[in-house]
């Protein structure tokens, strides 16, 4: 997962030539940001998480889901992950699995224990929500540099920490369902704290916010919480982290189909 696992977690890339000090038009300034908060992340391995997931609707009823996220970093294209959703009763052993590729589209696989099925998720359907929320499958996806033109719009003081702030462009415009991203990267460890959605008429649809990152392995930031709200639904979805475990020895042999229909 990335975007929201933009912030769990930013995909293997080799820094490029241009740096954040050298760019100098500001589609340059902005490629180098971004690619320089890819290249601080490079390395973990893989990791394991468990999230608490709890959707609103515009009338303020709660409903939350108990789940778990298995990611393993692949060398020299994107990252495989696997989402188990544990409760509540009419969605445990739901899974989904996702493999991300730096050029073309993901491809993605969702486990329907109760058709005892395995359906493959169209790159068509990326704007469609993850299983009720206000995450889309484009935002779970882990959001490759290559996925992406950049442009840095300014500086910026947000709660506190200096800021760059930077525009993504889809290259995918056909399947994507947004026009642009505008994205808050702090200048000391380069970790996301607030992310602009904007549909395909260009009006602000969503907004992600980020709340209490914590180190691991002494390099690996990973935040606590995720909150995504939807202005136009007037829904949110509060996604809360916890019990990072990185190095686990997960294998490629973890992440395929078969491997939806035995998760425990």
């Amino acid at each position: 997962m990335r975007r929201l696992q933009l912030v769990l977690k930013l995909a293997l890339i080799p820094l490029m030539v241009v740096s954040v000090a050298r760019a100098q038009s500001p589609a340059e300034k902005g490629l180098a940001i971004a690619q320089e908060a890819d290249e601080r992340d490079t390395g973990f391995g893989d990791f394991t998480a468990n999230m608490q997931m709890i959707l609103m609707n515009r009338r303020g009823q709660k409903s939350e889901r108990k789940i778990r996220i298995r990611t393993l970093q692949v060398k020299d294209d994107g990252d495989k992950s696997l989402t188990i959703f544990d409760t509540p009763r009419d969605v445990k052993g739901t899974a989904f699995l996702n493999f991300t590729h730096k050029v073309g589209d993901d491809d993605q696989w969702l486990y329907l224990p109760a058709l005892k099925r395995v359906k493959r998720i169209s790159s068509r359907n990326k704007s469609g929500s993850f299983m009720g929320s206000e995450f889309s499958y484009e935002d779970i996806s882990s959001q490759e540099v290559e996925k992406y033109t950049y442009k840095w719009i300014r500086d910026e003081t947000h709660e506190g920490r200096e800021c760059f702030v930077i525009e993504y462009y889809p290259v995918d415009k056909k399947n994507s369902g947004y026009t642009r991203q505008v994205t808050w990267i702090d200048k000391k460890e380069y970790r996301v704290w607030k992310v602009e959605y904007y549909d395909r008429k260009n009006s602000l649809l969503k907004t992600l916010t980020v709340k209490g990152y914590q180190k691991y392995l002494d390099r690996y930031w990973r935040c606590d919480e995720m909150f995504m709200i939807n202005h136009q639904t007037g829904k949110s979805t509060r996604l809360v982290m916890s019990d990072y475990k990185f190095r686990t020895g997960l294998k490629d042999s973890d992440f395929n189909q078969n491997s939806l229909r035995r998760v425990r």
